[in-house]
C-alpha cells in the first residue's frame, strides 16, 4: 500500500491504541486539529477524549504529567509539536525521562514516546529548524529514534509505543509527504539494526533523518562518475548497530557521516571518534563529515539551504576522499 510517511506514524498510532486500551496520546493541537501536519487526523474521532487530548504549549507540564502517567500503567505518547520545543522541558527529559529506570530497579518501568517534528522547513527560523538528535544522544536512558521512510517510521513507532524503556521519537518534517509503499500485514523493527538502503564498495556513508533521502541522490550521482558508495541509515541511534557499520568499512575503508545538525559536537564527531577508536587499522582516509554550519538557522529560503547538507556536498565530500 502507497502511503506517505506521515501517514505510517498515523496508523501505527491508530494500530497500537486498538491494540491495547493504556496507549494514549496528547500533545499541543493532536485532537480536534490532528496535528499541524495532520498526522494524528481521525484518532480523536475513533477513540475519544479519555485517550486523545489537547494540551497547552507547556512542555514541561506534557513530560511530567507523561511520566507520571508511564509509571503507573499506562503508554502514553506524547507530541511536542516541534523538536525545538522539547528544550523547554529538558530537566524532565534528561534527568526523570532519562534516568528514573535506572535509579529505580529493575521492575520499575517508564513506557513513554515523545515525537516530535524536526528539521529545515523552508523559512521556520531558527527556533523552529532544529535537529537535536546529537543532544540527547548524551541523555543517558533515551533511546533516540530517526527514521528516515514511512516503512520505517511506522514499524518503528510500533516498536517505540510498545517498550517498557522511554523513547525519543524525530520526524523530520521534509519526509512526512514523502510515498513510499509499506505491507499492509502488521510488522515491527527492533531498535539497533541498521538498514542498507544501498550497497556499494567504494565508500560507507552514514546519513540521518532527511539526509539518507539526499545521500541517495548524490549515489546517483556519484555513480556517473564511477563511484560507489554504500549507504547506511541508522534508524536508531540509541542504541547504535556498531556492526552493520563496521562491516561496510572493513569493506570499503572509507566514511563520510551526513547529518543535518550543527557539525561542532554532533553526531559525526561520536561516530567518527568511535571508528577511530575501534576501526582505525581498517580506514584509508579521515572520516569526513557532512552537517550543518554552525549558525543559527536562517529564515531566508536561500541562506537557509546554504547552511544545510545537500546532494553536491555529499559528492564533494565523497570525492575529497580519492
Amino acid at each position: 500500500m502507497l502511503v506517505t510517511y506521515g501517514q505510517a506514524i498515523g496508523d501505527a498510532i491508530k494500530e497500537e491504541m486498538r491494540k491495547d486500551d493504556n496507549v494514549i496520546l496528547y500533545g499541543e493541537d493532536v485532537a480536534q486539529m490532528g496535528n499541524i501536519f495532520g498526522i494524528t487526523k481521525g484518532i480523536l474521532e475513533e477513540f475519544g477524549s479519555d485517550r486523545v487530548k489537547n494540551t497547552p504549549i507547556v512542555e514541561t507540564a506534557i513530560i511530567g504529567s507523561a511520566i507520571g502517567a508511564a509509571v503507573t500503567g499506562l503508554r502514553p505518547c506524547v507530541e511536542l509539536m516541534y523538536a525545538d520545543f522539547s528544550l523547554v522541558a529538558f530537566n524532565e527529559l534528561f534527568h526523570c525521562v532519562g534516568k528514573w529506570r535506572y535509579m529505580h530497579g529493575p521492575e520499575f518501568k517508564l513506557p513513554l514516546v515523545v515525537r516530535s517534528a524536526m528539521g529545515s522547513s523552508f523559512g521556520a527560523g531558527a527556533e523552529h529548524s532544529n535537529c537535536l538528535e546529537s543532544l540527547y544522544m548524551h541523555a543517558t536512558g533515551l533511546t533516540v529514534v530517526s527514521p528516515s521512510c514511512a516503512y520505517d517510521a511506522k514499524g518503528l513507532l510500533k516498536t517505540a509505543i510498545r517498550s517498557d524503556d522511554p523513547v525519543l521519537f524525530f520526524e523530520h518534517k521534509q519526509l512526512y509527504q514523502t510515498k513510499e509503499n509499506i505491507p499492509d500485514e502488521e510488522y515491527t523493527i527492533p531498535f539497533g539494526v541498521a538498514d542498507i538502503k544501498r550497497e556499494g564498495t567504494d565508500v560507507t556513508v552514514i546519513a540521518v533523518g532527511l539526509m539518507v533521502k539526499k545521500t541517495l541522490e548524490a549515489a546517483e550521482i556519484l555513480a556517473n562518475k564511477g563511484i560507489s558508495i554504500e549507504v547506511i541509515d541508522p534508524r536508531t541511534l540509541v542504541p547504535f548497530d556498531k556492526e552493520t557499520v563496521f562491516e561496510s568499512v572493513r569493506k570499503t575503508h572509507r566514511v563520510v557521516v551526513v547529518e543535518e545538525s550543527n557539525k561542532t559536537a554532533g553526531i559525526g564527531a561520536e561516530l567518527a571518534a568511535m571508528l577511530q577508536e575501534e576501526m582505525y587499522d581498517e580506514l584509508d582516509g579521515p572520516i569526513v563529515r557532512v552537517a550543518a554550519l554552525d549558525v543559527p538557522l536562517p529564515y531566508n529560503i536561500a541562506l537557509e539551504k546554504f547552511c544545510i547538507p545537500d546532494a553536491n556536498k555529499i559528492v564533494s565530500a565523497v570525492e575529497s576522499l580519492f
